[in-house]
């Protein structure tokens, strides 16, 4: 993509949303068949964004509709919208969907939840007692047979620094990530791989044993606020680094499919006045 001395100018500055999105769109890779569940914005656009950049011949399924590929003229707020099927080039029936999946034919899922814990299991059910929850979560839908049998999962969320999401262990464990109480997934026969990425508000892990490693941080984030909000204790990488700054063609990508900014519903207003900007000397992929 060429950009206008103008787009360049317009894209110096930009928000902890959009750094956000391109951290997961950064996760897929080219060639991969990839999906994200209901409720996503912000998995919904990263997917977008890395169809319309360094994964073009991915194979995009979005969560509700099931649309391949889709055209959209905008990213609209709720993940049914029938805007999301405009231009698709095929439409996948339920059945055919979780049976690809089963075959393992799906390569990526992303995944979020009101908890997650080191192993990268995730709770969408109930906070505390599941007799007695304080909180009735929205419930997992098939996302607990998908996480089975796809490839790969990249976790995400925005409520790290509230201390509540990234706990020692799920109340309820909704899709499951490398090993639960019961075994790991080899134990249990599921032929998916599991978490390889988790990326919040604050930094990005992965999960080389299985359990989650912090690789990366936000240029205005100490390894002690990740410490302070993370209710497990964690391995921090050797050559713990800065997230990768967005490019100016990614930053461009995210303002067209997304001019309603639905990604932003997914911050805190806090967190939204996270402003950024490429400084002189440093370097992006543009």
């Amino acid at each position: 993509m060429t950009l206008t001395a103008g787009a360049r100018d317009a894209t110096l500055t930009f928000t902890i949303d959009e750094w956000f999105v391109v951290t997961l769109a950064r996760t897929i890779k080219d060639r991969e068949a990839v999906f994200h569940g209901f409720g996503s914005p912000c998995a919904q656009v990263a997917m977008h964004v890395a169809r319309h950049t360094h994964a073009r011949d991915m194979l995009l399924v979005e969560g509700a509709t099931y649309a391949v590929n889709p055209e959209p003229a905008f990213i609209p707020p709720t993940g049914n919208d029938l805007a999301l099927q405009h231009r698709a080039v095929y439409q996948l029936r339920f059945e055919e969907f979780f049976d690809a999946a089963t075959r393992g034919d799906i390569d990526r899922m992303f995944l979020s939840g009101g908890q997650i814990d080191a192993w990268g299991n995730t709770n969408v059910t109930a906070v505390g007692p599941i007799d007695r929850p304080k909180v009735k979560l929205g419930g997992g839908g098939g996302g607990c047979n998908l996480a089975a049998t796809i490839k790969n999962l990249t976790l995400w969320t925005t409520r790290h620094r509230s201390g509540r999401t990234l706990v020692e262990e799920c109340d309820f464990v909704t899709d499951m990530g490398h090993r639960m109480k019961a075994g790991t997934r080899k134990e249990l026969g599921f032929t998916g791989g599991g978490p390889e990425w988790l990326v919040t508000e604050l930094g990005v892990f992965d999960y080389p044993d299985g359990r989650a490693r912090l690789r990366q941080t936000f240029p205005d984030v100490t390894l002690e606020q990740v410490r302070d909000a993370t209710g497990f204790a964690f391995d921090v990488a050797g050559d713990l680094r800065q997230v990768s700054l967005p490019s100016l063609a990614e930053l461009t990508v995210i303002r067209s499919v997304d001019p309603l900014g639905v990604r932003r519903q997914e911050f805190s207003p806090a967190e939204l006045q996270r402003v950024f900007e490429h400084g002189a000397g440093t370097g992006c992929a543009c």
